[in-house]
């Protein structure tokens, strides 16, 4: 049996075929331009539709420009439909070409047909073509007189159009004033509708330079205008109520007696099927009232049911408009919607925007009559499989606690959310449960029980792990293993990628060791070294200014960094009074949906939102990490006998552009850093600096065996109290009988093992040391300053880069395990960057003497 035969495809109108299927319309076109026969219009429409059809995708069809104006030469009214969007769409572009159009327009323009006049004259004002204003003048002041009620429609908001055009051309022809005098006497409504908002557009733009239409614009707000517009508010179409409604809120009646009125003739628009009349006549009837306090309540509580009504009727979208509305009005007036509590509980269909907006409100309208109800209704949508909306509603219980409602109640909800085992349940429970615990301290005993069973491995969130971190540091005395918990964090310091946890961790391990000294003196150590080398600058800087202060009192301290606290009152509101009664009086706009006055919305709405990196972002590496050698270590080669055979591993990038963080713009003389930043702890005198015990056997000191025999127990160093030990940067100079550093001249250091050694070592020491002019004239290329250094038993293992960067390492003679690794960097001003890293750091200063020793005679010989 044969296959069937497939079926031909009919091309797509609205896809053309080749290249030449836009010629082939011009050329047809062009036959049926002057025929009169039978069906020509038939043709030509279908004509028409593919080229309406081309010209929607993009294919440009400029060119069949003429044709189609040949072919409008017709009574047809479908066809003069789509050669007026053909010609409209070409014409700014084509002004050339739109002249064409002008003789065809003008002669429409004076159809017998009031239809095809009126679309003439909308074509005629919609080609915004600068050089054809003069032809606009004549028809719109026809139009304008015209006997047919569309035809003075579209001529009025032509006039508008005209004006965007040629400002002067419109104001000389005097069109404001035809247009005033048809708004105050034209008896079809839609007319007087357009020609209000042609002339509020109009005088607006003019009033800042003219006074006439200053006049005339507050002529507008006169009590015969707004009255004419009120008694004739039922003619005009939606759209033009919400103009005048507009308008009419910005009326200010002369007494009570007038507003009643208004209100009365505005009463039935509250029960329009429209939203956007409801809402203006909702925004007429509150500015009204604003001086009427009793009056302004009663509005409240009658605008309410059609509000409620909205929301619950039509789409979506239109749903979170009316609740944007509504939102603002139960800021401003709770008591009167707390009854009504129920129309803001979530629909199992309702979109996220609208669920996290009623979530607002229930939080807003909470009151003692309610709270119960609305806080067991939240804590159903805690298990919501959508999980912004299951957070959102932990926090609006932890809201209304906040708001001294039935505390004890939702204390043991918000607890109970904590045996969920749900993550982001917990994250959000403890933020609120620190917050909780800042305003009523009382409940800290029932909070602590079940917080302590918490694993801080299972709190991932930072803003979760710093609530709890703080809770561990404040109430420590009572959390027994709080010193030890808080350890594990400080022992994983490097694990932590959240500045804001490890700055909550150098606070609480230092409230800890006030209150369990012996459990938290390693810790407390351990963060304050890692938080000297920690690369965030207010991380560094929090941990130096706790080691200053512990430094010069430790009572001092205590007072500053854990002083008696009083609950927390009141918090931080998110919104001023001042930008809620801003975006009040923009009621109606979309201030009210994005929650932002219209100051503020301007610059993103009319420029984009533009986001200007800081200056003082770092982009160094040593910001990101240690410097990564290449893992393709087949690449790199190392020689014991001479630098010769050393070659790049790594390839630095050449435009490092290293401008905060290069040595040449710093400071002329700094001394040693733990992290490299512009920062750095100074050399104190252990012997001259002690923690003294005064009047309580309850002051800070402690045996430590890793004391001298001749320390006193008395008076102990502060770097030992810490567990900081005596590092190199804060030990005492060594004596001059100590004797000299020897470093191995054959020394080897394969690149894996220098790899892993330079990340796992903490920076000894960071300076700064300058080349002698001969030096900087020797380095023409880096062969002759590998060369020296080796004649000093030092050697490069990896350079390159611009400017030069060198890799060096040495190994002590006595102690072949201990390596000294160096990175060298030689800037543009003949200075050099030294980091040193060792495996002793004890004799790290040895070191650096002997290295820039032996860099400053480079050049020398």
């Amino acid at each position: 049996m044969a296959p069937p035969a497939q079926s031909q495809r009919s091309q797509s109108p609205s896809q053309p075929s080749s290249k030449g299927e836009v010629s082939d319309l011009k050329l047809q076109l062009r036959q049926l331009a002057g025929s009169r026969a039978q069906g020509t219009d038939d043709s030509k429409r279908e004509l028409f539709k593919k080229v309406i059809s081309y010209m929607t995708i993009g294919v440009n069809v400029s060119s069949l420009f003429s044709e189609m104006v040949m072919c409008s030469a017709t009574s047809d009214i479908v066809l003069k439909k789509m050669c007026y969007l053909y010609v409209g769409n070409y014409a700014k572009g084509n002004p050339d070409l739109a002249l064409l159009t002008i003789n065809f327009l003008q002669k429409d323009c004076r159809d017998e047909d009031p239809m095809i006049r009126g679309l003439a004259l909308r074509s005629l004002c919609s080609l915004r073509v600068t050089n054809l204003v003069e032809y606009l003048v004549g028809p719109l002041g026809l139009g304008l007189k015209d006997n047919n009620s569309y035809v003075r429609t579209v001529a009025a908001i032509g006039v508008l159009k005209l004006y965007h055009i040629s400002a002067s051309t419109c104001i000389d022809a005097e069109f404001p004033s035809i247009l005033k005098n048809l708004m105050l006497n034209d008896p079809e409504a839609q007319v007087v509708a357009n020609c209000l908002s042609a002339l509020q557009e109009i005088w607006s733009s003019e009033a800042s330079t003219s006074e006439e239409a200053s006049r005339e614009r507050e002529a507008l707000l006169s009590k015969p205008v707004i009255y004419y517009f009120l008694n004739r508010i039922k003619e005009f179409s939606e759209w033009a109520q919400c103009v005048v409604l507009d308008l009419v809120a910005k009326y200010v009646p002369s007494d009570s007696n007038e507003i009643f009125d208004i209100m009365n003739l505005l009463e039935d628009r509250l029960q329009h099927a429209n939203g956007a009349v409801v809402l203006a006549t909702i925004k007429v009837f509150l500015h009204l009232t604003l001086s009427m306090n009793d009056v302004h309540q009663q509005v409240y509580e009658r605008i309410k049911a059609p509000l409620l009504t909205l929301v619950s009727s039509g789409s979506s979208e239109q749903s979170y408009a009316v609740l944007s509305h509504l939102h603002l009005l139960v800021v401003r007036a709770p008591i009167l919607f707390s009854s009504d509590y129920k129309h803001f509980y979530c629909q199992y269909n309702e979109p996220s925007y609208v669920k996290k907006l009623k979530l607002e409100m229930l939080t807003a309208v909470a009151n003692e009559s309610n709270t119960y109800e609305i806080v067991t209704e939240l804590c159903e949508y805690a298990a919501n499989v959508d999980v912004p909306i299951a957070r959102e509603s932990i926090r609006a219980v932890g809201k209304i606690a906040l708001q001294q409602y039935d505390v004890n109640a939702i204390v043991d909800r918000l607890l109970q959310f904590l045996e969920m085992e749900k993550d982001y349940v917990t994250a959000e429970t403890l933020v609120l449960v620190k917050d909780l615990l800042r305003k009523y301290p009382q409940w800290s005993h029932d909070c602590i029980a079940v917080v302590g069973n918490i694993s801080s491995k299972n709190v991932q969130e930072p803003k979760a792990k710093a609530a709890l971190i703080w809770m561990l540091g404040e109430y420590s005395q009572d959390m027994l293993d709080a010193p030890y918990i808080l350890e594990s964090l400080v022992d994983n310091w490097d694990d932590e990628h959240s500045a804001e946890v490890r700055l909550h961790l150098l606070t609480a391990v230092l409230k800890c060791f006030f209150r369990r000294p012996p459990e938290t003196q390693k810790a407390l150590g351990a963060a304050l070294a890692a938080g000297l080398a920690d690369f965030h600058q207010d991380v560094h800087d929090r941990a130096l200014f706790y080691y200053r202060l512990l430094q010069y009192n430790v009572s001092v301290a205590e007072r500053v960094v854990n002083p008696p606290k009083q609950a927390v009152s009141v918090f931080a509101d998110t919104q001023s009074s001042e930008i809620k009664d801003r975006i009040f009086d923009e009621f109606n706009s979309l201030s009210v949906v994005y929650q932002k006055d219209l100051e503020v919305q301007t610059p993103y709405l009319t420029q984009g939102l533009k986001i200007l990196q800081p200056s003082y972002m770092f982009t160094d590496k040593e910001h990101r990490g240690p410097f990564e050698f290449s893992e393709e270590l087949g690449s790199l080669s190392v020689g014991a006998e001479s630098a010769d055979n050393v070659v790049l591993a790594q390839r630095v990038e050449a435009s490092d552009n290293d401008l905060l963080l290069n040595i040449s713009e710093k400071e002329e003389s700094r001394g040693p850093s733990n992290n490299g930043s512009a920062y750095s702890a100074p050399l104190y005198d252990s012997s001259s600096i002690s923690l003294v015990v005064s009047q309580t056997q309850s002051e800070l000191t402690f045996p430590n065996p890793a004391l001298p025999a001749h320390a006193p127990q008395a008076s102990l160093a502060i770097d030992d109290l810490l567990g900081l030990g005596f590092p190199a940067a804060l030990a005492p100079a060594p004596s001059p009988s100590s004797p000299p550093l020897k470093l191995n001249a054959r020394a080897v250091l394969d690149p894996a093992t220098y790899q892993r050694k330079w990340k796992q070592l903490p920076v000894s020491l960071s300076q700064e040391c300058s080349l002698s002019p001969q030096g900087a004239a020797a380095l023409t290329t880096p062969q002759v300053l590998l060369q020296h250094m080796q004649s000093h038993s030092i050697h490069c293992i990896a350079s390159g880069g611009q400017p030069p960067k060198f890799f060096f390492f040495a190994q002590k003679a006595e102690e072949p395990a201990t390596f000294f690794l160096v990175e060298c960097i030689i800037t543009s001003s003949s200075k050099a960057e030294i980091k040193i890293k060792a495996d002793d750091q004890s004799t790290s200063q040895d070191f650096s003497a002997l290295f820039q020793s032996a860099l400053s005679k480079f050049g020398m010989s």
